[in-house]
């Protein structure tokens, strides 16, 4: 038999957590195993409003761990955003996935996270302390406790930032592999590529290969050839229902350059 139990805040719930324990966020992959009969014997959920919050402050925006996809939509000031919320399922499912659950959610869910890599963010967690980066909490996703906020560096230019999902279903299938890029520039030159890729591992991770094909150039038709070819460079996709690894492999140059000339396109 399953429980459930409410507490008021975050700390208090973290402090109850244990191995006979889960957390109820939106509920789209724990309520799952609910009902399969696979949930361990407690679900703890938290009313604190706090957790839905989204509070924007110049160059960064703070997502409340509890914040949906259909909030994120919502909110003007995510506009950068928006189109990584809304290719996440259909509406009932935007109306209760959240930003943190999406942090934790195995392929072939988890796009939003992918994101969240390449734009830099880092996470807060329940009792304080130090934030960590987006990358370090996907590298360990067993190590740090609840997820209180999530703090996400908004683009100086809306144009810096690509997101494409690629799935056979349209237009709300699941991914067989999604890419993020982040290319600042200055003086038409990109400073601080960031490229992610979700479904080419065993968490979103970034491409080391097309990062450097593309830091320091310019964005144009030879740059984004050389970021392609390098695209899978040191990434090593799952073979599953959805595809191959042979052909994760194969696609993955071929859709980030998509991404990218649609990037240079403005």
């Amino acid at each position: 038999m399953t429980t459930v139990e409410t507490y008021g805040t975050l700390a208090d719930a973290a402090r109850a957590l244990g191995s006979d324990a889960v957390y109820l966020g939106g509920g789209t992959l724990v309520m799952r195993e609910v009902n399969a009969g696979r949930a361990p014997a407690r679900v703890l959920r938290v009313t604190d409003p706090g957790l839905a919050e989204i509070r924007a402050s110049g160059d960064a925006a703070s997502l409340g761990a509890g914040v949906t996809m259909a909030d994120v939509l919502a909110a003007r000031e995510l506009d950068f955003l928006h189109p990584v919320a809304r290719v996440i399922g259909g509406p009932q499912v935007r109306n209760m996935a959240t930003v943190a659950g999406n942090l934790f959610a195995a392929h072939p869910y988890g796009d939003f996270a992918m994101a969240l890599l390449a734009l830099g963010a880092r996470v807060h967690f329940a009792g304080g302390g130090s934030p960590r980066p987006v990358e370090e909490v996907l590298r360990d996703r067993e190590r740090g406790g609840l997820v209180a906020s999530v703090e996400v560096p908004r683009p100086r230019d809306p144009r810096a930032f690509g997101f494409l999902k690629v799935s056979r279903v349209k237009p709300k299938g699941v991914s067989i592999l999604s890419i993020a890029a982040l290319l600042p520039r200055e003086g038409g030159r990109i400073r601080g590529a960031r490229v992610a890729f979700g479904a080419m591992g065993p968490t979103p991770l970034r491409a080391a290969g097309a990062e450097r094909a593309l830091e320091g150039q310019t964005l144009d038709a030879a740059t984004i050839a050389r970021a392609a070819d390098q695209a899978a460079d040191g990434l090593d996709p799952p073979t599953d229902a959805l595809a191959t690894a042979w052909y994760r492999r194969e696609v993955a140059g071929v859709h980030l350059s998509r991404l990218l000339q649609r990037m240079e396109r403005g």
